[in-house]
């Protein structure tokens, strides 16, 4: 005897409460973000690089392995939550190949991934955001290597 498929939907799964997760803002809004958003939620990016000087100047401690986080796009609105996995802090010279992979943004080389780290660092709107017009980085400045896994997808309302 067969089974008949179950008409009844499953359940989504809850949606943890928003407001009492920290933000978790990949770039700048625009382009870059967007596709930084769309690689978390397609899974092919499971890391990322911050500055130690960012979060230091933003007054904000380092992430921490397992603390939750609300992704949001461009528009500001949330799309996934993510869990830190695991943290380092490195001088930016040892970014090892897997990490700078695993960011999801097409680099097959860490001379590749640097280069495009150098140009966002350089940038205008980072210096601005760190209220430094010269900021560089050099091979000893630190990093924040942070690997994450997606925990929920949140719904496309308002989007």
């Amino acid at each position: 005897m067969a089974l008949e498929p179950d008409p009844t939907p499953s359940p989504s799964p809850p949606v943890p409460d928003l407001g009492s997760l920290p933000r978790a803002e990949f770039g700048f809004p625009g382009p870059l973000r967007d596709r930084l958003v769309a690689a978390i939620l397609d899974g092919s990016k499971t890391s990322t690089t911050g500055l130690v000087a960012d979060y230091e100047h933003e007054g904000e401690p380092l992430p921490e392995a397992g603390r939750r986080e609300v992704v949001v796009d461009s528009r500001e609105f949330p799309v996934a939550v993510i869990e830190v996995t695991e943290v380092r802090v490195v001088p930016l010279a040892e970014v090892d190949l897997a990490h700078a992979v695993d960011e999801g943004e097409g680099d097959t080389s860490v001379a590749e991934w640097r280069a495009g780290h150098e140009r966002f660092w350089h940038g205008a709107q980072m210096r601005a955001a760190l209220d430094d017009p010269g900021f560089t980085v050099d091979d000893a400045t630190p990093v924040v290597l942070e690997r994450f896994r997606v925990v929920t997808v949140l719904p496309a309302t308002g989007r």
